[in-house]
């Protein structure tokens, strides 16, 4: 379970992480100041890349935590009184100011920050006196080499918000196109959702570069270290249509990776329209995300609805030379979730474009039953066909993409724009024999179904791993330009049934593939 108040195996809360020193808006001082730095030393990615293939040839060795005790002892309400003072920015006047995040309990583990300029960087050097700690008294009990949790990158000079931000073992995170914080994403995922606990690589020295000019846009380098591999990093991230982040990625390895997981995206589902039965809130969804969409490499759309498991679930996807993948906030309709201070329709969605081919493997779906929205449980990335072994290196290549949409939208099909579960059988009607089955109505929208008028020749093509399809439709729903399917499915027993429908109109595909899996009740 991803513990957004335990934030995985560092005990990190996701809504902590995102507060602590980020939700004191300190005011800019009136007088500019510097951050001290260290010599000036040769840098460049070919030297961080040898630099993570060296590691790889060592053994693992943990990062020291220094005053370990005192920054245990800093949990959130403390963390919220500790900002990060403005006049201490870096290139505070420049198109990609950024600010530093102190220590604290669920991020113990320091990194370095470097500012590179041209081919050389100097070490942010760490003090105290770049930090407000109002009435903690912790300045005089905090060692001078304390060291830093993280990063992020501001809004505008100034201005006391973000839009991007790096903390925590290798998360990090956009607020996308409506300045909301959801969905976030890490370096690499190791062993996630085996029988043993995972593994949690880091990110532990970053080269922050401004140089892209006026642009909102900044490149970023990153050493990560971990058990089982090392790896050297670029992200080249730029504020438009919500944020972009086109990432290089050469991982190096220690030792043998079970399940290695490719750009991974991590994310919380509670319940939503499909999965009423965990609902105990008095809201109507509760969601960062609401759907796996995936484009194929054969160009098949797919729409994979999320869902609050009774048990953990693995699924995985399996394609060659995917065009992308990612995790869709779908629903941006405020009514549907009546939450005026989590905002859940502003949730950015992300989307993963492989650049160059990836080959053969699988995008994998991790989701893992939460009663509460205070836990990530969904994980989905790309896991190669080909095994991580011992001393080889892998590199990637991809853009992500923090907007509400999909980046390329398919113009000669319909998407899903929502799924409804209930009681088969017609409403108002005795349902004699269907006690055990379920209605399903799955709502398309846009490509050719747009310009449609009524009609009732289009048919849903469902099928399903077990049980048996009935009673299927598809009307245009009356003063929408939406199409809706619906069907019964009856099935024995309680194990899970996988779905599969899409509209057709003679040899006419009209809307993207839905997946979905399915539990019966116990």
């Amino acid at each position: 379970m991803i513990d957004r108040r335990g934030f995985m195996a560092l005990g990190i809360p996701w809504a902590v992480l995102l507060a602590a020193g980020c939700a004191v808006r300190s005011e800019p001082g009136t007088a500019a100041a510097s951050v001290a730095r260290g010599p000036a030393v040769p840098f460049g990615f070919e030297r961080l890349r040898q630099r993570a293939e060296a590691l790889a040839r060592t053994d693992y060795v943990a990062r020291p935590r220094p005053a370990a005790e005192i920054v245990r002892s800093i949990y959130f309400d403390t963390a919220q009184k500790i900002g990060y003072r403005p006049d201490y920015t870096l290139w505070s006047d420049g198109a990609v100011p950024v600010r530093l995040f102190h220590l604290h309990h669920y991020v113990p583990e320091p990194v370095k920050i470097h500012m590179v300029t041209g081919e050389v960087a100097r070490e942010v050097t760490y003090s105290s006196r770049y930090f407000d700690y109002g009435s903690t008294g912790l300045e005089s009990r905090l060692p001078g080499d304390l060291g830093f949790a993280g990063f992020r990158v501001m809004d505008a000079p100034g201005r006391p918000t973000d839009w991007l931000a790096f903390q925590g073992a290798s998360y990090f995170r956009s607020s996308g196109a409506e300045d909301q914080y959801g969905a976030s994403a890490r370096g690499i995922a190791v062993d996630t959702g085996l029988s043993r606990p995972e593994e949690f690589p880091s990110f532990t020295e970053f080269w922050l570069d401004e140089s892209a000019g006026d642009e909102a846009a900044i490149t970023i380098y990153a050493l990560l270290d971990g058990p089982s591999l090392a790896g050297a990093y670029r992200f080249r991230a730029a504020k438009r249509n919500g944020a972009t982040i086109d990432v290089h990625a050469e991982l190096f390895f220690r030792k043998d990776v079970e399940r290695l997981g490719v750009a991974p995206l991590t994310s919380m589902y509670w319940y939503g329209e499909n999965d009423r039965r965990q609902a105990n809130d008095w809201r109507p969804e509760v969601h960062d995300s609401d759907g796996l969409a995936l484009w194929t490499g054969s160009g098949e759309r797919i729409l994979r609805p999320l869902t609050n498991p009774p048990s953990l679930q693995v699924n995985a996807f399996v394609d060659d030379n995917p065009k992308g993948f990612g995790l869709m906030q779908r629903d941006r309709d405020f009514d549907h979730y009546q939450d005026d201070g989590a905002f859940y329709e502003r949730r950015p969605s992300i989307w993963v474009e492989p650049l160059g081919g990836w080959g053969k493997g699988a995008v994998t779906l991790i989701e893992i039953p939460t009663d509460d929205e205070v836990y990530d449980n969904i994980v989905a990335f790309w896991q190669p066909q080909s095994p991580a072994r011992k001393g080889e290196s892998k590199a990637f290549d991809y853009r992500m993409h923090w907007r509400n949409r999909v980046p390329y939208p398919p113009k000669n099909v319909g998407q899903v724009v929502a799924t409804r579960i209930g009681r088969a059988g017609a409403p108002g009607r005795p349902r004699s024999g269907s006690a055990i089955g379920r209605k399903f109505v799955i709502d398309f929208a846009g490509g050719p179904l747009a310009e449609m008028t009524p009609r009732f020749d289009i048919t849903p093509v469902v099928s399903a791993s077990r049980g048996e399809i009935d009673n299927g439709y598809v009307i245009r729903i009356v003063g929408t330009n939406r199409w809706r399917a619906a069907f019964d499915l009856h099935a024995d027993g309680r194990e899970p049934v996988d779905l599969r429908a899409y509209l057709r109109l003679g040899e006419q595909t009209l809307s993207e593939t839905w997946l979905y899996q399915y539990f019966p009740p116990r």
